[in-house]
């Protein structure tokens, strides 16, 4: 019988959840745009779950100089409360709820949530013409790419067997 390792608090947080990918910028002269890696808000609250049980954590929120702060506490060992916080930015779609959402995967971070997203490298795409309104496109044959998630991935996974 193997013994299974038993792993602390601070090794469950930066455990790797899945992640997604998304268009940061799209280049204004080529029809290329760079890639950034992210997480969901659900996965960060699925691993705090896991990580240190359901009525060990908590967010709370509060509205500063015009941007929302999360404050990410996680109740330690001897039963105090430690409360890390962060902001965050908006997106183009439901802002405050995006602000909101961001500020807490940002808090995370500071926990070690979601740290192994620095290490990935960037990924570039083509898209179907350069600037604002390209979309992904497969360099074979220039049709869209609708889950850029799926094509990316498995563009990585092709580059290791290689």
């Amino acid at each position: 019988m193997t013994e299974q390792k038993v792993y602390s608090i601070e090794e469950k947080l930066k455990f790797k959840i899945p992640y997604k990918w998304k268009i940061q910028t799209v280049s204004k002269t080529k029809p290329k745009a760079q890639c950034v890696s992210y997480i969901d808000a659900r996965d960060v609250m699925d691993l705090l779950d896991k990580a240190v049980g359901y009525e060990n954590w908590k967010d709370e929120y509060s509205y500063v100089n015009n941007q929302w702060l999360c404050g990410l506490s996680i109740r330690t060992n001897n039963g105090e409360w430690v409360t890390k916080w962060d902001t965050g930015t908006s997106g183009n779609f439901e802002a405050e709820k995006s602000a909101i959402s961001d500020s807490f995967k940002r808090a995370a971070v500071k926990w070690g949530i979601g740290r192994f997203l620095y290490d990935l490298e960037f990924e570039w795409v083509d898209t179907n013409k350069p600037g604002q309104g390209a979309y992904p496109v497969f360099p074979h044959n220039k049709e869209r790419i609708w889950d850029l998630t799926e094509y990316i991935n498995s563009k990585s996974k092709h580059k290791e067997k290689v």
